[in-house]
């Protein structure tokens, strides 16, 4: 998919100062450019290229696409929607992000500056991996197959009654399997330690028939599908989908620098409007503390991007000769 012929980008001019910078450009932020672009607002995305869904080897959880859609599909669908209309998308990561008077000043890991008067994080989290055996690319090749899973929201209905693995801290381990009884009868919680299960959930573990197995020893994807993790008494499985649930490491680090508040676990506390309590700085989707879903960091989006562009002075339109010749237009239907 290419960019429409008739759109032209102008270039960045460092000493320009931006309506808005978009740190990101997973679903969220890419809906925001979208969004603040068909406002005619002067923006820039600077991507990191991590986002969360790249490793979607297909979703059927995703609105409008009934027959399903895989992650980089869908992030370049997204991305070239935003370009079509003007958003300027660069490829980079924001090492520091400061306050100078009236704006924001982002510098990027190669000495690159941005100086925005709001800014927009789509910063999201990475996920922490369980040990996989095999080849350097086994990981992903385990998450392309479905033999591992890493949202049960997204894709329990996939793994509707096959044999599931949940992998991590044991409690942990245990309210996740309960989650998937929804979608099989078949799941186990394998610890991804020694340590004994809490008193309550070692009953709801009984109650809803979930396994609860020794700690883990090794995981490796099994070339017919799914997984053998062997165990630490000397005994080994094989489950069809594995969902390790390690937890992630939200990237606010940027916000957190300003001041900005977070939860336990690092992820943004926003208000109504997606704004963290640094004034200015809104966040949206997985970085912000909420349900990690595509549909959700899309109506962040919607929000995010209609507050900032209602804070922003007026610009209102004018006769045609004064306006900007970098106004970008998609093609009629």
């Amino acid at each position: 998919m290419t960019r429409p012929a008739n759109t032209r980008l102008a270039p960045l001019d460092e000493d320009e100062i931006l309506d808005c910078l978009i740190i990101g450009a997973g679903p969220g932020g890419l809906v925001a450019a979208t969004y603040l672009t068909r406002f005619h607002r002067c923006i820039a995305v600077v991507d990191a290229g991590e986002s969360r869904a790249r490793w979607i080897p297909r979703t059927h959880n995703c609105p409008g696409f009934p027959f399903g859609v895989g992650g980089p599909e869908l992030l370049e669908k997204l991305r070239v929607q935003a370009e079509g209309y003007g958003a300027r998308i660069t490829s980079g990561c924001i090492a520091t992000l400061r306050r100078d008077g009236g704006h924001f000043v982002a510098i990027g890991d190669r000495g690159e500056r941005y100086h925005a008067r709001l800014v927009l994080l789509a910063t999201g989290i990475v996920d922490r991996m369980p040990p996989v055996e095999g080849s350097a690319d086994a990981l992903d090749r385990a998450i392309a197959a479905g033999a591992i899973r890493l949202c049960a929201v997204c894709d329990g209905y996939e793994a509707s009654d096959e044999k599931i693995a949940v992998y991590g801290p044991t409690d942990e381990a245990i309210r996740h399997a309960l989650f998937l009884r929804t979608f099989s009868r078949r799941v186990a919680a394998v610890r991804a330690d020694p340590s004994e299960p809490s008193r309550e959930c070692a009953a709801l573990a009984r109650e809803a028939r979930v396994a609860v197995l020794p700690a883990a020893r090794t995981l490796h994807p099994d070339p017919n599908g799914g997984c053998t993790i062997g165990f630490d008494d000397g005994e080994s499985h094989h489950f069809d989908t594995v969902y390790p649930v390690l937890g992630g490491d939200a990237q606010s680090q940027l916000a957190i620098a300003l001041g900005a508040q977070v939860d336990d676990g690092d992820e943004l506390i926003i208000d109504d409007q997606q704004q963290t309590t640094v004034d200015g700085l809104y966040a949206i989707g997985d970085v912000v503390s909420v349900l990690n879903q595509i549909s959700v960091a899309l109506g962040h989006a919607a929000i995010a991007a209609t507050a900032i562009h209602k804070r922003l002075p007026h610009n209102f339109r004018e006769d045609e000769a004064s306006q900007p010749a970098t106004a970008a237009t998609l093609p009629s239907p």
